[in-house]
């Protein structure tokens, strides 16, 4: 698979799955977007890495409009189009409904539903035909046993689903490709933080394979829905979750 002349723009990817993805799709060829929202240091490393010609750091809160418009923006100025979409920037809040806040909800609301939502409202007006855009759900919507905990996430998430299946109608007119990744646990810095090694082994022991996923491996299956061999492929919730079920 080749990637050459695609250009990428992936929130939260300075870090965790949204970095795998910028180092895999850059060794397809690709040219990426690396946004951040405060490890600038993270960011200019990957740059760094991919070299400046096809890679470019923007800072920006992936649940601002107006900072929106500017990583668009950015990315327009520096490629002259965007090819693929990930929105990745993403939070974990641990909340059943009776400790969600009004803060916590638009917190989680406005950069995991409100910010993908506008963002391929903004990136797609500079999408050519044949783009993707690639929404980042997660496992726990398919499962039948969720702790309360997970409601806000979840119902978040959720919406990802929905949003990923009408929208890939609503731009097949435009001959662009919406699918959803949604990945089950996974070692990141986000899943990692507070969990004791008990935990993570009661985790590891949900999957016949007796393992927590890495991020290089979703990262290896958002490649897989960028590239042409995914042409077929659109509206749909692939799950990314090591048999967990």
């Amino acid at each position: 698979m080749s990637l050459s002349g695609k250009v990428v723009l992936i929130t939260g990817s300075s870090k965790g799955i949204g970095k795998a993805t910028v180092l895999r799709l850059a060794s397809e060829g690709a040219s990426v977007i690396i946004n951040y929202l405060s490890d600038e240091a993270a960011a200019n490393n990957l740059v760094a890495q991919i070299g400046p010609d096809r890679a470019l750091a923007v800072q920006a809160d992936a649940s601002n409009l107006s900072d929106l418009d500017r990583l668009v923006d950015s990315a327009v100025a520096k490629f002259g189009k965007i090819d693929i979409l990930i929105p990745n920037a993403g939070i974990l809040p641990m909340k059943d409904l009776e400790n969600t806040t009004e803060a916590d909800f638009d917190n989680a609301y406005n950069l995991m539903v409100k910010g993908p939502y506008f963002l391929a409202q903004k990136a797609t007006k500079h999408m050519p035909s044949g783009g993707r855009v690639i929404f980042i759900s997660t496992g726990i919507t398919a499962l039948s046993s969720v702790a309360p905990a997970y409601l806000l996430y979840a119902s978040a998430k959720g919406a990802i689903n929905q949003m990923a299946r009408v929208m890939a109608k609503d731009l097949a007119r435009k001959n662009i490709i919406v699918n959803a990744v949604a990945p089950g646990p996974t070692t990141t810095e986000l899943f990692l933080k507070g969990k004791s090694e008990q935990v993570l082994n009661a985790v590891a022991g949900f999957s016949p394979f007796g393992r927590i996923g890495k991020p290089e491996e979703i990262a290896n299956v958002i490649a897989f829905l960028c590239g042409e061999d995914s042409s077929w492929m659109s509206g749909q919730i692939v799950q990314v979750n090591g048999g967990m079920a």
